[in-house]
C-alpha cells in the first residue's frame, strides 16, 4: 500500500504541461533565464536564493512588467544554468527550477525536495478566461487567498478574487474584503500570483491535487517563495512585497468608536465619560455623521457639518490636549447629491462611462460615482481633502467601502476597466494617503484604517479590519482564523470590531469575552452599530468594571506589544501566530483556528461560547508554559483542561520568557520606560533564554532607521542553583536615553540571596516569586544573580 501511495504521489507530480508547448531554445543574461517555446516565451528571474519569479508571455503579446505587489529589487546572486538534451535547470543556493524539454514541464525544488510543478501551464480557456495550474502533493494543507472564514486549511475551496463586503457574517465567509492571490502550503512555501485583475484561486476543489489561478486578463506572472521556517517564509514574502511601517504608539491603545457620534457635544461628552471613570483611551473615531446629518444622501461631502460640529478645530485640539486623537471616516464615493459633486465633475476626477462622462450608479447611500485615484488629478484632489483635515489636527484616517463596495464592470478608470483595478482600489487609496503624509507631513506616522486591500498593502501602513462581523458568538469564533491567516499574508494588523458590529444582539458576556481576546489582538478597537453601546465607558456598572480590567491590561502590556510591532516592521513576522509555527507537522496544530501565539511568548485561548467554565488547551511541545494569572505550570506537549473565570480568558507564558510591563496609564501621552516592570518566567528546563524591549518616541516615522531608538536586551543563564540575568541596551545615535528603574520579578522560585554586579541587595520572596529593584544606569549592563 505504501508503495502504491508513493507511486500515485510521484505520478501526480509528473503530469506534463500543455502537450502542444514545445521547447525551442534558451538564453541566460543578467540573471534572467529566457526560454522560447512554440507558444510563447518564459522569463525566470530569482529575486533571492528563496524567491524566484516566472512569467509567461504568449506569442503576440508584450511583457507587462508592472507589478502592484512587488517592490523588491532583484539581488545579484550566484545562479547556475545547466542545459542538456533532456532538461534545463536554473539553480540558486536555495530554489532549483528544472524544465523538462519533452514533454515540456516546469518543476520547483527546495533542499532537493520537490515542492510543486506546473500542470498545464498557462492556458487561454477563452477570450475572457486565462488559467495557470500546478500539481501539488496529496497531503498538503493550503492557506491564504486573503480574509475568509473557512477553517485554517482552505484546501478544497474555489475562492473568488473580488473584494466584497459580507455583512453580518459569522463562522463561514467565503468572500470578504481582502482577496489576496497568494497560496501558502504546509510544506512551507508560497506561490503569489502577481496580477491585480479579478478572478479565482482554486485550491484543489476538484480533489485532483491541483491548484489553479484563473483571471480575466493581465500578467501571467507568479513568484515561488520558500523558507526554512514559517517565520522565515513570511519574512521572505514581506521582503518581496514590503514591510509594515511601525504605527504611532497611540494606535495600540483603546479606541472609542461607534456608528456613530452625531455631534461635537456627543464626542466631547463621550471622552469625558472615559476620563471620569479613569478608563484609558487614546483615540475617538467619527463615523459618517461628521459630514452629514443623515446616512443617505451626504456621502462625498468630505467636510464638517457645521450645524452639529460648529468648531471642529477646537474640538480636535481639546481632545488632543487630553491625549486623545481624532480619526475620521472617509469614503471614495461622491454622491450626485453631495456638496462636492459639481466640483468633482468640473475637475474631472471621477471614473467614467463609455462616453467618457462621469459614471454614475445607484447603491445603498444614493446615486454616486467614485474618485478615480488612478488618475493623477483624482489622487491629488483626494489628498488635498486629507491634507486639509490633517492641518485641522485630525490624527488618523479611516477608509471605508474601499473594495469598492459597488463598482460596475463597465466603469472605466485611468488604469483600466473596473474589473482590472477593483482589487487594488483600496491598495492604491492607502498608497495615496501614505505618499501624501511622506511628502507633506514627513514627521508624522500615519494611521490608515482600511476595509479592503491587496498583496503588499501592509507597506503603506494599512491597518485592516475584518469588516461588518455579526455581534454573536459565531462572529467572535471566526476572528482568530481571519487574523492569523492575514498575518501569514503580510498584513499583521488584521483585527475585528471588538464586541461585534452587525445587529442588536445584547449580550454582556459576549462583549467581555471579545474584549478579553482584544487585549491580545493587534488593535484594541470596540465598534458597533449604535443600538448597543460599544464603548467601555457606556456599559452598566458590573460590565464596565470587568471590561475596564481588559483595557488596563492592554495598557500594562504596551511595552511587549510595541516590541512585537517593531519586530513586525523589521521582519514581517505577524503579531498573532498559528500554533503550527511551533509544530509544522502537527496535524492538530495545522487545523487549530482559535488558540494562537501572541508574539513568541504568549499562548492565548479565546473563549468563543457562552457559559464556559473550563476549556481544553494544548501546550506546544517547544516549551513549558505558565498561567499568566496564577503561575501554574503546564508541561510541553500536553493537553489540559483549565478553569475559566469571568474576568480573563486563558493566557499562558512560555518558560524562560521576559515580559516587560508598565503600570496603567490614562493614555500613551504618559507612556514612559524610565520606570517599568520586567517579569522573568524561570523554568528549570531552560538553561538559556533571551528577550528584548524596543523603545522610541512613538511618533517619528522610521525612528529605527534614523537611529532614534533604544533596544534593550535581556538574557538568562539558569541552573538548579542560581539564575543569572543580564540587562543591556543599544542606544541609537539620535536617541536621548535615560537611566531606568526596573522592578524585576522572577516567577516560579524563591531566592536565598540576590546580588547586582556582585553586591548584595534587598529583595522579597512573594507568592513563589522573587522581586528586586534594579537601578539601571544607561551606560551599564547590570548582572543580577539569584541564588536558589
Amino acid at each position: 500500500m505504501k508503495k502504491l501511495l508513493f507511486l500515485l504521489f510521484i505520478t501526480s507530480f509528473c503530469i506534463a504541461q500543455n502537450a502542444n508547448r514545445k521547447f525551442i531554445s534558451q538564453s541566460y543574461k543578467n540573471n534572467v533565464l529566457e526560454i522560447k517555446t512554440s507558444e510563447g516565451y518564459y522569463l525566470m528571474k530569482p529575486f533571492s536564493e528563496k524567491i524566484i519569479e516566472t512569467s509567461f508571455i504568449p506569442n503576440g503579446e508584450k511583457n507587462n512588467i508592472t507589478s502592484h505587489a512587488v517592490i523588491k529589487s532583484v539581488e545579484n546572486i550566484k545562479c547556475k544554468v545547466v542545459n542538456n538534451s533532456k532538461t534545463l535547470s536554473l539553480e540558486t543556493s536555495g530554489i532549483k527550477v528544472i524544465i523538462d524539454k519533452s514533454p515540456f514541464k516546469i518543476s520547483y525544488y527546495y533542499n532537493n525536495s520537490l515542492l510543486l510543478s506546473e500542470k498545464n501551464g498557462y492556458t487561454k480557456v477563452n477570450d475572457s478566461t486565462h488559467t495557470i495550474d500546478f500539481n501539488i502533493a496529496p497531503d498538503e494543507k493550503l492557506f491564504g487567498g486573503g480574509a475568509r472564514a473557512l477553517g485554517m486549511n482552505r484546501r478544497g475551496n474555489r475562492l473568488q478574487l473580488y473584494n466584497r463586503a459580507h455583512y453580518g457574517y459569522e463562522t463561514k465567509a467565503e468572500l470578504m474584503n481582502f482577496c489576496i492571490p497568494l497560496v501558502l502550503s504546509s510544506k512551507i512555501y508560497a506561490v503569489h500570483f502577481d496580477n491585480a485583475a479579478i478572478g479565482y484561486l482554486d485550491l484543489d476543489s476538484q480533489k485532483n491535487n491541483t491548484v489553479t489561478y484563473e483571471t480575466i486578463s493581465g500578467r501571467k506572472t507568479y513568484q515561488v517563495i520558500v523558507g526554512d521556517t514559517w517565520e522565515n517564509l513570511i519574512t521572505n514574502y514581506t521582503d518581496l512585497t514590503g514591510k509594515q511601517p511601525l504605527p504611532p504608539r497611540w494606535a495600540f491603545g483603546n479606541f472609542s468608536s461607534r456608528f456613530g457620534y452625531h455631534s461635537q457635544e456627543e464626542v466631547e461628552n463621550t471622552i469625558k465619560k472615559f476620563q471620569e471613570d479613569n478608563i484609558p483611551v487614546d483615540a475617538i473615531i467619527l463615523d459618517l455623521y461628521w459630514f452629514g446629518k443623515t446616512i443617505k444622501g451626504t456621502m462625498g461631502n468630505l467636510d464638517w457639518d457645521k450645524d452639529n460640529f460648529p468648531n471642529p478645530e477646537k474640538m480636535i485640539a481639546n481632545l488632543k490636549a487630553k491625549g486623545v486623537n481624532t480619526i475620521l471616516i472617509t469614503e471614495p464615493f461622491v454622491l450626485t447629491t453631495s456638496s462636492k459633486w459639481k466640483e468633482a465633475v468640473a475637475q474631472n476626477i471621477l471614473v467614467t462611462d463609455a462616453k467618457n462622462k462621469p459614471a454614475t450608479w445607484d447603491f445603498y447611500f444614493g446615486n454616486t460615482s467614485v474618485v478615480d485615484i488612478f488618475k493623477p488629478e483624482g489622487a491629488a484632489w483626494f489628498w488635498n481633502v486629507y491634507k486639509r483635515l490633517i492641518n485641522q489636527g485630525v490624527g488618523g484616517m479611516w477608509g471605508d467601502l474601499g473594495e469598492p463596495e459597488v463598482f460596475p464592470s463597465e466603469v472605466k478608470t485611468a488604469a483600466g476597466p473596473a474589473d482590472e483595478v477593483h482589487n487594488i482600489y483600496g491598495h492604491n487609496w492607502a498608497k495615496l494617503i501614505a505618499d501624501g503624509y511622506a511628502k507633506d507631513f514627513p514627521n508624522q506616522r500615519p494611521f490608515i484604517l482600511m476595509r479592503a486591500g491587496y498583496s503588499g498593502s501592509q507597506r503603506y501602513g494599512m491597518i485592516p479590519w475584518s469588516g461588518d462581523v455579526n455581534r454573536s458568538w459565531g462572529g467572535l469564533a471566526s476572528q482568530m482564523e481571519i487574523a492569523m491567516q492575514m498575518g501569514m499574508q503580510g498584513m499583521g494588523y488584521m483585527h475585528s470590531d471588538l464586541g461585534g458590529f452587525a445587529g442588536d444582539y445584547f449580550d454582556n458576556e459576549l462583549y467581555l469575552r471579545w474584549l478579553q481576546y482584544g487585549v491580545f489582538q493587534p488593535i484594541f478597537r470596540p465598534h458597533a452599530q449604535e443600538e448597543v453601546a460599544s464603548e467601555v465607558a457606556k456599559k452598566d456598572i458590573a460590565t464596565k468594571a470587568i471590561a475596564k480590567k481588559s483595557v488596563e491590561l492592554r495598557y500594562q502590556l504596551l511595552p511587549y506589544i510595541y516590541t512585537l510591532a517593531f519586530e513586525n516592521s523589521t521582519s514581517g513576522k505577524p503579531l498573532m501566530r498559528p500554533l503550527f509555527f511551533e509544530e509544522p507537522t502537527n496535524e492538530k496544530a495545522l487545523n487549530e483556528k482559535e488558540s494562537y501565539l501572541w508574539g513568541n511568548d504568549f499562548l492565548v485561548k479565546p473563549i468563543t461560547k457562552a457559559g464556559v467554565t473550563a476549556t481544553e488547551v494544548y501546550f506546544p511541545k517547544s516549551s513549558n508554559w505558565f498561567d499568566f494569572y496564577t503561575d501554574k505550570s503546564y508541561k510541553a506537549g500536553t493537553t489540559a483542561t483549565v478553569a475559566v473565570g469571568t474576568d480573563y480568558i486563558p493566557v499562558f507564558v512560555r518558560g524562560g520568557s521576559f515580559i516587560p510591563r508598565i503600570k496603567t496609564i490614562q493614555n500613551t501621552t504618559a507612556y514612559s520606560l524610565n520606570s517599568f516592570d520586567l517579569h522573568f518566567y524561570y523554568d528549570e528546563t531552560v538553561a538559556q533564554s533571551s528577550g528584548k524591549l524596543y523603545n522610541d518616541d512613538g511618533a517619528t516615522p522610521d525612528a529605527f532607521g534614523k537611529s532614534a531608538y533604544e533596544l534593550m536586551t535581556f538574557t538568562s543563564n539558569s541552573s538548579s542553583k542560581n539564575i543569572i540575568l543580564k540587562l543591556a541596551v543599544e542606544i541609537g545615535k539620535k536617541y536621548l536615553a535615560t537611566d531606568k528603574t526596573v522592578t524585576l520579578t522572577i516567577h516560579n522560585c524563591n531566592a536565598k540571596s540576590v546580588t547586582i554586579d556582585g553586591k548584595n541587595v534587598i529583595f522579597k520572596n512573594e507568592n513563589q516569586s522573587v522581586v528586586v529593584d534594579v537601578n539601571w544606569n544607561k551606560n551599564t549592563t547590570p548582572e543580577i544573580k539569584i541564588a536558589l
